[in-house]
């Protein structure tokens, strides 16, 4: 069943996502079980076993791309000797997160929403993102992430 995408929609997945950064950082300070939180916001978001997943995260740059969830596992959680520089984008933890959208597109196989999201952390210190996140509907007609990619804004030397 392919049904279109709606705005509403994208943003409510969207915001699932940003939340389910904040929930991880939290339950890891909580000493829980974060991993176990990571695996289940990647299989909740991402289309990984159903699709081709381009994810580019925000703090990633050897390698750069995660075509794997054990390789999106690994950015929001770190630990994986195979990616060093991953120190845990959800380990933060992050307090809030806010997002502008600047743009939608959308037709019956693929929704592309572009913008900057801002997470806020304890100290109430803000980060802001630029990303591009891309759903598509998967067998179970929930939405999922098949693009995701995020970097910082530029900065002129």
């Amino acid at each position: 069943m392919n049904e279109q995408f709606s705005k509403e929609d994208i943003l409510q997945r969207q915001y699932d996502w940003g939340n389910g950064i904040i929930r991880i950082g939290k339950i890891y300070t909580a000493k829980g079980d974060y991993v176990k939180a990571a695996k289940e916001h990647i299989d909740d978001l991402y289309g990984y076993g159903e699709s081709k997943v381009l994810f580019k995260p925000t703090k990633a740059t050897d390698p750069q791309f995660r075509a794997s969830k054990e390789e999106a596992l690994s950015y929001f959680v770190g630990g994986n000797n195979e990616f060093p520089e991953d120190q845990g984008f959800a380990l933060q933890p992050w307090e809030k997160v806010r997002f502008e959208v600047h743009g939608f597109i959308a037709n019956f196989k693929q929704a592309i929403i572009m913008g900057n999201y801002f997470f806020i952390d304890a100290n109430g210190g803000e980060t802001k993102v630029e990303y591009t996140m891309g759903f598509f509907r998967a067998a179970d007609n929930s939405l999922k992430l098949n693009l995701h990619h995020s970097s910082f804004p530029f900065k002129p030397e």
